[in-house]
């Protein structure tokens, strides 16, 4: 792998071809590992610091201390000292998959398929619920 790295570094052709970034996610795994790799997502290179995206900030807090460590595989896995820094950020929950066909302009007002105050089990205080959103919505 460091081999690799460094011969698509010097080289001029891949260098058109694979930028900082390209070279910074393709080597993540390799450096943090399949356990670590697995917790974080997107990796992108600013100026000279890797952000690396978290689940959450237990994940976040976990991988600080071991910064120097990563940075340091990770500059020996590229073969270059471009990247001074690495910092964790907790990545924005992602929105979840829609329906097929379910778009918002399918479904009126009263025709709505799901309702929040479906959840609440008790028939009274689920009343009580769809009586003060009414209100707060008027």
């Amino acid at each position: 792998m460091e081999r690799i790295a460094r011969l698509i570094k010097n080289s001029k052709i891949s260098q058109g071809i694979f930028t900082d970034d390209d070279l910074a996610r393709a080597i993540w795994p390799a450096a943090v590992g399949k356990a670590i790799a697995a917790h974080t997502g997107r990796v992108k290179m600013v100026r000279t610091t890797l952000l690396v995206e978290v689940e959450d900030a237990t994940w976040q807090k976990q991988l600080y201390p071991l910064t120097s460590q990563i940075l340091a595989r990770v500059r020996k896995l590229t073969g270059t000292e471009a990247i001074q820094d690495v910092e964790f950020r907790v990545a924005l929950p992602r929105r979840q998959p829609q329906r097929a066909g379910a778009s918002n302009g399918e479904l009126g007002a009263g025709a709505r398929s799901t309702d929040e105050s479906d959840e609440i089990h008790d028939a009274v205080l689920r009343r009580v619920y769809r009586m003060s959103r009414k209100k707060a919505t008027a």
